[in-house]
């Protein structure tokens, strides 16, 4: 893929103006809210994998409306000392897989959550939680419900990706403090959202991160999963502005500008999945609007000859070295 976005000297100056809706804290204020009313945990159980290094246990918690929420918890077997713990969100079309599948941040130490998307098994990888809801919009996800903030797709994920925080915070074995979050594609986009609604987070590490700058990313890519909103368009050809307006309620740039956590970014400039300006736009705006005095620590790596692979393993060693300096002086 060649480049096709901003060069990069403008990328690093881009910063947008995205629209925001005036009652978006309102909104997300009351749809979390709602969901804190219920305990997080609803089951904890030893899970077998036959690994001798690790310990996993199958996690249900209370999602969105209480729906109940699947998840891998792993840690270092034989450590008795609350750890570090990362929180992580999948790519889009992925569900949390097999327990064996995601090691890196147990073998490294920590102790690790792994959310299943709600309705997304069977693309790339299984899955075990169902999204119980019908609204108006299309065939995939990320359009079903795209008619109406309140019945969106994103509304639902979001707020799980929220009350994974608040589980992983009653399980045993982590340390509380050092909550980290993190994601690729969907789930950087789901990393940031966190970090914009969850104020004491220890890190966010996000990377080629989905829904940011929405409004310029259909512009841009007919490629999935932005391609799917775009198809839908050219069918329902009269609901522009009312899918515009909904995807508004969901824009990462809008959540990291809440941002307080420190936070590292990875984006390949010859993406066409998740444009670099879109991701660009987020980095830039991180922590402007949260309300501090001093903006939070935030480092970006690019990688100019890379998709939306990225920087792959040079990228995943760079992650593992920032958070262990971030999160030695907490």
């Amino acid at each position: 893929m060649p480049l096709f976005d901003l060069p990069l000297d403008q990328l690093e100056r881009y910063v947008p103006a995205v629209a925001e809706p005036a009652d978006f804290d309102v909104f997300w204020q009351s749809t979390l809210a709602e969901a804190a009313t219920r305990p997080a945990l609803v089951d904890v159980r030893p899970a077998p994998t036959g690994l001798r290094l690790v310990d996993t246990w199958d996690v249900t918690f209370t999602g969105y409306a209480g729906d109940p929420v699947r998840a891998w918890y792993t840690r270092p077997r034989e450590v008795a000392t609350p750890l570090p713990t990362v929180v992580e969100y999948v790519g889009y079309g992925r569900g949390r897989g097999l327990p064996h599948e995601r090691l890196l941040w147990p073998v490294a130490g920590y102790a690790h959550l792994l959310m299943d998307s709600r309705g997304q098994s069977g693309q790339y990888g299984p899955g075990d939680t169902p999204d119980p809801y019908g609204a108006p919009g299309g065939p995939s996800p990320v359009t079903w419900g795209i008619l109406d903030p309140d019945d969106y797709y994103y509304r639902r994920l979001i707020t799980d990706a929220v009350r994974a925080v608040t589980a992983a915070r009653a399980l045993p074995g982590v340390d509380v403090r050092r909550v980290v979050v993190t994601g690729n594609s969907q789930g950087g986009g789901l990393a940031l959202a966190v970090a914009g609604l969850v104020a004491d987070l220890a890190a966010v590490l996000t990377t080629a991160p989905f829904l940011c700058h929405v409004q310029r990313a259909l512009d841009l890519t007919d490629a999935p999963p932005y391609g799917e909103i775009v198809r839908y368009l050219a069918v329902q050809r009269d609901v522009e502005t009312t899918v515009r307006r909904t995807l508004s309620y969901v824009d990462g740039v809008t959540f990291a500008r809440r941002a307080v956590a420190p936070a590292h970014f990875g984006i390949g400039l010859r993406d066409p999945v998740c444009p670099p300006s879109t991701g660009f736009a987020a980095y830039n705006q991180y922590g402007a609007a949260n309300g501090r005095p001093v903006p939070p620590e935030r480092r970006i790596h690019t990688y100019p000859f890379n998709g939306h692979e990225g920087g792959e393993a040079v990228h995943t060693r760079r992650q593992l070295d920032w958070l262990a300096d971030t999160l030695a002086g907490r």
